[in-house]
């Protein structure tokens, strides 16, 4: 159910994207398990930053790197050798994909080739968990779950490049990496695909936890775009245990686990943009509130589920944090945050705190 202090303690990881939301908590976490992680990265993408806030630095070693920068890159992972590459370092928001394609398309594809293509030329053993978006899919806006092998796409520049992040991945699986010779090469491959993952120390722009967060803080109603919009919203601790299980399974079993997984929500917790913005705006008081954009915005997929019968059939996982009570975490987060108390000593709590889960 969580992961095997046994398997990281120790073990060489190598994390791209640890500056980002998602790559601070997993750094926070792979320390608490006794990891030993190395993190390349640009510079915190938002201010303020949870990989500040949090003190993430003091967690890892650090290195302020453009994953587009293949010498500087195989440097630090022959630097490395590790045993774990964990990669997330991406251009991650949708309209910015809009704003600046060449940056989306050369960060999430190119940079995904650099690090696979370093750790071709290095020759060493590890496992790989390659983490895209729920969004690399074709989305036709169906009411059930896509699964891992419906086809790839994305009509917005952001989720095509995570759809040919995908197709990059399969590609040097089966190329250079294909898990019927994992014992002449080494490498066990596996991707990774999550919801919208949300979470305390989330602040980047135009997207909707942080964008009411910001709004709640200053006395504001929330301007949003799409309030019908569904989405399999979970908290971010979820996905990240999905990938630590991953990568002890690719250990074990390259063979068999080196394929595509889901990491989203129950079914129950694919919600519409309006039900958190209400559930929030009630958990947060102090007369919070949202209101519709009705400006013309570009293009959003209305509707997106993740089937994750795979994940829970061979990994043994499956969401433990329903929808609401992540919520109330994450309000209890911002409230610190407001306060001005210990950001790193709650987060760290909270990583606790979803450990002990397994217990009930």
């Amino acid at each position: 159910m969580m992961p095997n202090r046994a398997y990281w303690k120790g073990r060489r990881v190598f994390l791209t994207g640890h500056t980002g939301f998602k790559g601070s908590w997993l750094s926070l976490w792979l320390e608490a398990l006794g990891a030993d992680v190395t993190g390349y990265a640009l510079a915190p993408p938002t201010e303020p930053s949870l990989f500040q806030q949090a003190g993430v630095a003091d967690a890892v070693h650090s290195i302020c790197a453009d994953i587009r920068d293949f010498a500087r890159l195989q440097t630090a992972v022959d630097d490395c050798h590790p045993d774990v590459v964990i990669h997330m370092a991406a251009q991650s928001v949708v309209r910015r994909g809009y704003e600046d394609p060449i940056e989306t398309y050369s960060s999430n594809v190119m940079g995904t080739v650099h690090l696979l293509e370093a750790l071709r030329q290095l020759k060493h053993r590890c496992v790989v968990v390659n983490v895209t978006s729920d969004k690399c899919y074709d989305n036709r806006e169906w009411v059930w779950p896509y699964r891992e092998n419906d086809p790839m796409g994305g009509h917005d520049p952001y989720s095509n490049s995570k759809g040919c992040a995908e197709l990059v991945t399969a590609a040097y699986r089966e190329s250079f990496f294909p898990p019927g010779s994992l014992e002449r090469h080494g490498v066990a491959l596996a991707s990774a695909r999550a919801g919208n993952v949300i979470g305390g120390g989330d602040w980047t722009a135009n997207q909707l936890i942080p964008d009411l967060m910001k709004a709640f803080l200053a006395g504001q109603p929330c301007l949003i775009r799409n309030p019908s919009a569904i989405r399999p919203w979970e908290f971010v601790l979820e996905p990240l245990r999905g990938y630590l299980m991953l990568a002890e399974r690719l250990t074990e079993d390259g063979a068999r686990f080196a394929t595509a997984w889901n990491f989203g929500p129950s079914e129950e917790d694919a919600k519409p943009v309006s039900w958190i913005a209400d559930r929030l705006s009630c958990s947060w008081g102090d007369h919070a509130s949202w209101t519709h954009d009705g400006a013309m915005h570009p293009q959003e997929a209305h509707t997106l589920k993740l089937d994750t019968s795979k994940a829970r059939a061979s990994l043994d996982w499956h969401p433990m944090l329903p929808l609401g009570p992540a919520l109330d975490w994450i309000v209890t987060w911002y409230r610190a945050f407001k306060e001005g108390a210990d950001l790193q000593g709650l987060t760290r709590a909270q990583i606790e705190q979803y450990e002990a889960l397994s217990e009930k």
